[in-house]
């Protein structure tokens, strides 16, 4: 069954997510505050699929419970919701961890366009071949079977959408990608969203695998473009 808990404290919103979702055939559990959210989380054991979070709520902010969830589970999917104001907010919710976010107000076709999104991304992390095939790349080895990267035998932490853009990456090596061809591999082709999500999973993932985030060897910019994958680092 496709799982969601729903973390929003106001009700009418809550409600309209949760409608929305189960008529799209999701089994949804829904909480209004942090302090719920983390508490269900760890109640049903971790078995959803899916977290959408709200940013702003009294008591533990959706920041805080973003980062607590993730640090339980890299394989889960966790959408942000937040304001149009809140532009900053977005950046941050997806440095912590979070895959996907959602601006208020949004509409039915949207909500479960996005949620189905990461819904199939997240399934992807279960799905196993028969035959192990490994990607290499310097001191990289991504596992197509187990869905997992190592740097010289280190296992590096990933979420399902920073594997997928390494995967991305790694099929494409030396080659320029441009962002909107790295959105639409990664986010689909009916993305609501901007291009802005992947510069800042680019910086996410810079900072799990490069000796300097901030001196790039591996995850090259191509002004203006996108992104190269640097092969000999």
């Amino acid at each position: 069954m496709k799982r969601v808990l729903v973390c929003e404290d106001e009700e009418v919103i809550r409600d309209f997510v949760v409608i929305n979702l189960k008529r799209a055939g999701y089994d949804v559990v829904d909480v209004d505050c942090g302090e719920a959210c983390l508490q269900m989380f760890e109640k049903e054991h971790g078995n959803f699929d899916i977290v959408l979070l709200d940013i702003m709520m009294p008591g533990i902010d959706g920041f805080t419970v973003c980062k607590r969830l993730r640090e339980k589970s890299q394989a889960i999917g966790i959408i942000m919701l937040t304001a149009k104001s809140q532009e900053m907010d977005k950046v941050n919710g997806l440095m912590i961890g979070a895959d996907d976010y959602i601006t208020k107000p949004f509409a039915p076709s949207e909500l479960t366009a996005r949620v189905d999104a990461i819904y199939r991304r997240v399934c992807m992390s279960f799905m196993k071949d028969e035959k192990t095939i490994i990607l290499e790349s310097g001191p990289f080895e991504l596992n197509l079977k187990s869905r997992t990267i190592t740097k010289n035998g280190e296992m590096i932490d990933l979420t399902q959408v920073e594997y997928q853009i390494l995967e991305y990456f790694l099929n494409n090596k030396n080659t320029a990608l441009d962002r909107k061809s790295i959105l639409t591999h990664i986010w689909g082709e009916s993305y609501y969203g901007d291009d802005k999500i992947v510069d800042v999973n680019i910086r996410r993932i810079r900072m799990k695998i490069e000796d300097e985030p901030s001196n790039p060897q591996y995850i090259i910019t191509i002004w203006g473009y996108g992104y190269k994958w640097n092969e000999n680092g």
